[in-house]
């Protein structure tokens, strides 16, 4: 078994830690959890795991789930696999330098293994090998997020979920829904897209930017939920999540719709290409990249993502009225295709391929 380094939370990476310790867990109790920060949740198997660090094995692989910038430290004295959920198209040099430390590197797509492989290529150390980095997709926990029928409000809803930011497209979406509808139209956009990273005068102003927008009486900002049964269930009171995303290091809330069934509107770029395709989704084709600034959590000096132009708003637009002419007319079922494809990622599956990583 391993030696697991990662934080136990709500957020992206607590998420992708809470899962994969607990499938790890279930396959044998002698892993050992370093939480990262305090863990939100006290489930049995959590403790159980952090009491195991009194029996350290020194030669266990050491797996840490964690940014980029942060994969210095190793726990024993195994191999050091790094796990970092990134979005962005290059390093900047404390980043290449904190991947070198680690011997392997976890990735969730394909797209994330391209990008490590030409940024570490040209690090003055050398880069990591093709077979050094190795494709962990993250999954759904199908017990929580499974599909419900149509929802039953006369009203066509729209969801997304995510952190307020502007890599997420949310500059735009609110612009989009005003576009694609009219006061007339039975139609609400719900965004639960609270970000504990902001200040309140910025939290206030992303939710400024749709409340007094043309439309603003049809859209609902949710608060963040503490429990992932809680998100499940908001979800499956709406129709079709849109996530006009730049850049996204996996996504989970969008893998979480189509598990749920529902219709899902997204970019064709970056990692969340591992699970999207024209068949499960309504993808926005993208043409050009451009520097990734937004002033808060980018500052344009390193990277790339997805340019956002009127082409791609355009085709948001379209794409919404679609959805709620099938909704009103009777004729929006379950996405099926996405159901299928949220089925085949689960998270028995993430550590399955997590083990045959480390044990290669």
């Amino acid at each position: 078994m391993i030696n697991l380094q990662s934080p136990i939370n709500s957020l992206g990476y607590g998420v992708a830690g809470y899962n994969i310790l607990k499938e790890l867990f279930n396959r044998d109790s002698s892993v050992a959890l370093y939480p990262i920060g305090r863990p939100e949740q006290d489930d049995d198997f959590i403790v159980k795991s952090m009491n195991n660090i009194n029996n350290l094995k020194l030669n266990r692989p050491h797996v840490k789930i964690w940014h980029q910038h942060d994969l210095f430290q190793r726990i024993g004295r195994g191999k050091h696999f790094g796990f970092p959920i990134f979005e962005l198209t290059e390093f900047d040099q404390r980043e290449k330098i904190s991947l070198h430390h680690c011997d392997e590197l976890l990735v969730c797509s394909k797209w994330a293994r391209g990008i490590i492989r030409n940024q570490t290529d040209a690090y003055a150390n050398g880069g990591f090998l093709l077979d050094q980095i190795h494709v962990v997709p993250l999954g759904v926990d199908a017990e929580i997020f499974y599909p419900s029928q149509v929802s039953n409000s006369e009203k066509t809803i729209f969801f997304n979920c995510g952190k307020w930011e502007k890599r997420k497209g949310h500059d735009i979406l609110g612009e989009c829904f005003n576009k694609a509808f009219t006061k007339d139209d039975n139609v609400e956009l719900w965004m639960m897209c609270d970000n504990p990273f902001l200040p309140e005068d910025k939290k206030s102003s992303w939710e400024s930017l749709y409340k007094t927008s043309k439309l603003g009486d049809k859209i609902r900002l949710i608060p963040r939920q503490q429990h992932h049964q809680d998100v499940a269930r908001l979800m499956n009171m709406t129709d079709c999540g849109v996530f006009p995303a730049r850049a996204e290091g996996w996504n989970l809330e969008l893998l979480e719709m189509m598990a749920c069934g529902k219709h899902v509107i997204a970019t064709n770029y970056s990692a969340h290409t591992e699970f999207c395709s024209p068949v499960n989704s309504r993808l926005v084709n993208t043409h050009n990249l451009e520097t990734a600034f937004d002033g808060v959590f980018f500052d344009g000096k390193k990277g790339f993502w997805a340019e956002l132009a009127e082409e791609q708003e355009d085709a948001i637009i379209e794409y919404m009225r679609d959805i709620h002419s099938l909704k009103q007319s009777g004729q929006l079922g379950i996405n099926q295709n996405g159901l299928d494809t949220a089925n085949q990622f689960t998270w028995k599956n993430t550590v399955d391929k997590l083990l045959e990583a480390v044990n290669g």
